[in-house]
């Protein structure tokens, strides 16, 4: 019997996030099935996060799922988000999504634009099982 290994989760969402992604998707069409998080080249920094409301989900998309809020993570995006907290963010100035992101190596100044790197093959990976060897030399996990 083979175990299987979880996969790593793209994205996860704080109550405060998805309480907003909830509350917009309610505000838009019934057509609209979730928010589509992906990438587009721009920016000082070289890549800008693009968000988009999705009336279906294509083949390959993750979806993430949360009270009530549905995420849809572009596949071409998968490996830079891999890790990700979205979190939404309420201040005197400004009201807005941040992510939070590992992959993440720099950022330009004024915010819009971000140098990410594909995740680590460390991040991809389950933990290694645990082996100790007993006093006769075997083996056990």
């Amino acid at each position: 019997m083979t175990a299987t290994r979880p996969r790593p989760k793209v994205l996860t969402m704080t109550p405060a996030a998805a309480r907003r992604v909830k509350d917009l998707m309610a505000s838009k069409a019934d057509a609209v099935v979730g928010l589509r998080i992906g990438l587009k080249k721009g920016g000082c920094a070289g890549m800008e996060y693009d968000m988009t409301w999705a009336e279906k989900i294509e083949p390959l998309e993750d979806v993430v799922e949360q009270d009530g809020a549905t995420v849809i993570v572009d596949p071409q995006a998968v490996l830079y988000l891999l890790g990700t907290e979205l979190d939404y963010k309420v201040d005197k100035l400004s009201a807005q999504f941040v992510f939070n992101n590992p992959n993440q190596q720099s950022a330009c100044g004024c915010g819009e634009s971000v140098n990410l790197a594909p995740a680590s093959a460390a991040s991809l990976t389950a933990p290694p099982i645990q082996t100790t060897a007993d006093d006769d030399g075997k083996a056990s996990s």
